[in-house]
């Protein structure tokens, strides 16, 4: 007990105790071997969330597909808010919904979307596809004068109106 270390309890020589765990520490070449965190501290990119382009190009070009998918949905509210003809409601909201539909099937095509990849690959071919389908779908129905008339719907509408 000269050495100034402090003992541990238990054990007069101030050695670490064996056992199978203190075994099982010690890497191939004798040195302590590195335990996984039990925290998690990060979180994994998601399949596909690499970079569209090379790394050296500047950074609108590495995220084309979020871009592509921005600049389409931004051209369809542009086209609602300014409402410059007849029918720019249905046509800006059709816009909108064609984007999400175009940033599903980029998810689908393409090996490395960038940005544009948030979840699984599958999850957001889902989530962009519905949401993306159900716009259009409803900008076709809007009134007055539909471009598209489903009876079933039109029946469901006018119950939770009336």
């Amino acid at each position: 007990m000269t050495s100034g270390t402090p003992e541990a309890p238990g054990n007069p020589d101030g050695a670490e105790p064996a056992d199978a765990e203190g075994a099982a520490d010690t890497g191939a070449k004798g040195g302590p071997r590195r335990r996984p965190p039990t925290v998690t501290t990060d979180t994994a990119r998601p399949e596909g969330g690499g970079r569209a382009a090379p790394g050296d190009a500047p950074a609108p070009a590495r995220q084309w597909p979020l871009l592509t998918v921005l600049v389409l949905a931004g051209l369809g509210l542009l086209v609602v808010g300014t409402d410059p003809f007849p029918q720019a409601f249905r046509v800006g909201a059709i816009l909108v919904g064609a984007a999400l539909l175009t940033g599903a099937a980029m998810r689908r095509m393409l090996p490395s979307v960038g940005m544009l990849a948030v979840r699984s690959r599958f999850t957001d071919m889902i989530t962009y596809g519905v949401m993306g389908g159900l716009i259009v779908l409803l900008a076709l129905m809007v009134q007055p004068s539909p471009w598209l008339r489903i009876p079933f719907l039109e029946d469901v509408l006018h119950l939770t109106v009336t």
